[in-house]
């Protein structure tokens, strides 16, 4: 049967399939355009089925708010290559996405991908997309933030956005909440606050800086035991470096032995006669500092260094304050 190119072309611009795809799928189905579609999405299902063990690490991550700023909606759709990631059709087809959840206010990934665009599921879509691409095409993330203010930032590149949410409307609030949403890309916070970190991320930071302060107190003590017996800390702080620096003549034979005798005994009695109270006071510190890092409200605002994120948030309207935030990057 004679194919023609502009049924050729008809089919290409209705499934995005290449033409010599599209050109096989009308010549199998005798030229029946509806026919050929189903080949084409059949084939497309086999593709998926055959890389659905492939790693699809790059694609595009794309944020976006509803017009009056109440929701908004963060997309990470992925492929195997940047070539395909950052191609303008798949680009595009993840903004699709994105757009059906943000004109309907969709929750969550699961009702992302049952909705339906032209009749056919997300789900689908993103099956026939494998079939476009050659590639495993997995529709990953769909993060929603809900709020009286939502703010959103897409990275050049489209491989981070984030959304950042405010308990309020004020004036400035568009600059303000935009400085933040870049901010929150930059500094990768992992919590609001300090009362946002969830308890077991609290309880093993602590856990940490307690055991990393008892190691640094012991370490202080056999330093000091060190340098009364003459020998540099720096030359047997490690028992390669012991060994290396018999060999360059730098510490004898007997040294070495004496250097492993006081940092036994020297750590052994120093941790057994810590201060708890010291500890926990060191300790709380490290926590705290790990807090002011961490959390968004608490770090030091990238726009003005001389104060936080939240002191910057409060300069244009005392009573504001971030409620939510989603931060969604590739790999």
């Amino acid at each position: 049967m004679n194919i023609t190119a502009a049924q050729v072309n008809e089919l290409r611009q209705m499934t995005g399939a290449g033409m010599m795809d599209c050109k096989k799928a009308l010549v199998e189905c005798n030229g029946d355009k509806e026919a050929a579609i189903d080949y084409l999405r059949k084939k497309g299902q086999k593709i998926a089925e055959k890389r659905a063990d492939r790693e699809a690490a790059e694609g595009a991550v794309i944020s976006a708010t509803t017009a009056d700023h109440t929701y908004g909606a963060v997309i990470m759709l992925n492929c195997e290559t940047d070539f395909v990631g950052s191609n303008a059709d798949f680009v595009g087809e993840a903004k699709g996405f994105l757009q059906a959840a943000i004109d309907n206010k969709i929750k969550n990934l699961d009702a992302l991908k049952a909705f339906a665009i032209n009749g056919r599921t997300v789900a689908d879509l993103v099956t026939d997309l494998t079939a476009k691409t050659g590639e495993k095409v997995e529709l990953k993330h769909l993060e929603v933030v809900e709020a009286p203010y939502v703010a959103n930032y897409n990275h050049q590149g489209n491989r981070l956005a984030t959304l950042v949410g405010f308990n309020k409307s004020f004036n400035g609030i568009e600059e303000t909440a935009h400085e933040v949403a870049m901010h929150a890309a930059a500094m990768s916070p992992i919590a609001i606050d300090e009362n946002d970190v969830p308890q077991e991320t609290k309880d093993r930071e602590m856990a940490v800086a307690i055991e990393k302060t008892k190691q640094e107190q012991a370490q202080k003590a056999v330093d000091v035991a060190l340098k009364k017996a003459g020998i540099n800390p720096a030359h047997v702080d490690s028992e390669d470096h012991i060994n290396s620096n018999m060999a360059k003549g730098w510490i004898t034979e007997a040294q070495a032995q004496q250097a492993r005798e006081i940092r036994e005994k020297v750590t052994a009695d120093t941790l057994a006669n810590l201060k708890e109270q010291m500890v926990m006071n060191i300790a709380n510190g490290r926590v705290n500092k790990f807090f002011k890092e961490n959390c968004l409200l608490d770090q030091a605002s990238l726009l003005d260094g001389s104060m936080t994120v939240r002191q910057f948030i409060q300069k244009a309207d005392k009573e504001a304050t971030v409620v939510a935030f989603k931060r969604v990057q590739l790999g």
